[in-house]
């Protein structure tokens, strides 16, 4: 019951109890109204101090608190012995706002302290003997019931707390399978247009290759004819094949479990193998996380896919360098360089990178290098590091 508003109720309940009870015995003396005075004085002190102990006090407010409705309780008890019914509340209330248990503790023997006080002060001697008595049965069992209470409430905390690490447990878990889940999807998909697309292009491109030299012995219109169209599908052909490699070349996944400068390393020597272009890749970027990671490596695929498919290069540059609270990736190349074309249009496949470093906070540079060529360049903000996002809300400039 930590509301305030039903602690107010229950004090009002508990002043109107005791206000009933004297009024059960007139004639009304002065004993009754000092009996309704420090009823009046103990709602007093609730509604303007008391309550603001809910739902826990610091330590000093709660001490000061409870003194103050012991000091209540026992000239209320002093004056009308029935008075000790004010017991029925402080009890909880000073147990259910106490910082820890020792001032629970505490306020729990001021409260029967206050009950013996006013029973002895009431009827001395047999007063303090009955004041004792009900002082010492009311506060055992209110002690024994706040420490199992008390007990309650910290085993459900710990089963709160260890549900929570449980679910946050279960939804790396669901991540990483996620992941693992995608990087089998590409890894397929790679390995489809692998063996069928790229293999049938292929195919089509020796195809037209033995047509064209079975021409040669071969004079007349028609056959010039015919070896203009088999060059214009073997164009077409090859032109579709880079695509596909390129394609493939995006989709396959890179493991960054063995950390970023091995991917890489791994990932130009296989561009190198495939397409013959010179690359040379340097990283000096450690201890990033896994997502960071992730990131600039599909961008270095992204990055090097665009290579092979329109910058016609013979050597190209990935760098990783990590600067002041950001890391930075880029990827050159001695090409024709990106003309008019700017980052997101199509064909340059840079919308989908945008979308990625966007999630991680990150921008995309892409344009022409200073000496000729095109530069991709992507910063993505270290998750160490308290940084803001940048200012382009796009998350990419050209």
């Amino acid at each position: 019951m930590q509301n305030v508003r039903w602690w107010d109720a229950a004090a009002v309940a508990v002043a109107v109890v005791i206000v009933a009870i004297s009024l059960l015995d007139p004639p009304f003396g002065t004993d009754d109204a000092a009996t309704w005075a420090a009823a009046g004085a103990f709602l007093l002190v609730h509604l303007a101090w008391g309550r603001g102990c809910v739902p826990v006090a610091s330590s000093r407010r709660h001490l000061a608190v409870a003194i103050a409705y012991a000091v209540i309780l026992a000239v209320g008890t002093t004056i009308e012995p029935s008075f000790a019914i004010l017991q029925a509340f402080l009890y909880p209330f000073v147990w259910s706002t106490s910082p820890s248990t020792r001032a629970a503790i505490v306020a729990n023997l001021l409260i029967a302290v206050a009950i013996v006080a006013g029973y002895a002060v009431r009827h001395w001697p047999a007063g303090l003997v009955t004041g004792t008595a009900i002082a010492a049965l009311s506060v055992g069992f209110s002690i024994a019931l706040g420490l199992w209470i008390t007990r309650i409430a910290m085993y459900g905390e710990e089963r709160a707390r260890l549900l929570d690490e449980l679910q946050a447990a279960q939804g790396q878990l669901a991540a990483v399978h996620r992941d693992a889940g995608v990087a089998d999807e590409r890894a397929r998909v790679a390995r489809e247009i692998h063996d069928t697309i790229a293999q049938s292009l292929t195919g089509l491109v020796m195809v037209a290759q033995r047509a064209e030299r079975r021409l040669d012995g071969v004079d007349g219109a028609g056959a010039a004819s015919a070896r203009s169209d088999l060059e214009l599908m073997e164009q077409m052909a090859r032109e579709a094949l880079t695509e596909a490699r390129g394609l493939v070349a995006s989709l396959a996944p890179v493991d960054p479990g063995a950390g970023l400068a091995e991917a890489l390393r791994r990932l130009v020597t296989a561009f190198e193998r495939e397409t013959g272009v010179r690359v040379t890749a340097t990283t000096d970027a450690a201890d990033l996380d896994r997502e960071l990671e992730v990131v600039l490596l599909r961008c270095a695929q992204e990055g090097l896919a665009n290579v092979r498919k329109h910058a016609h290069a013979s050597a190209a540059e990935v760098r990783v360098a990590a600067g002041a609270g950001a890391v930075t990736l880029e990827v050159q190349d001695d090409g024709v360089g990106p003309g008019d074309a700017a980052a997101g249009d199509g064909g340059f496949g840079l919308a989908g990178m945008r979308d990625r470093v966007a999630l991680v906070g990150g921008r995309v540079e892409f344009g022409p290098g200073a000496s000729g060529g095109t530069v991709l360049r992507v910063t993505v903000p270290r998750a160490d590091a308290a940084t803001t996002a940048p200012d382009d809300p796009t998350g990419v400039t050209s």
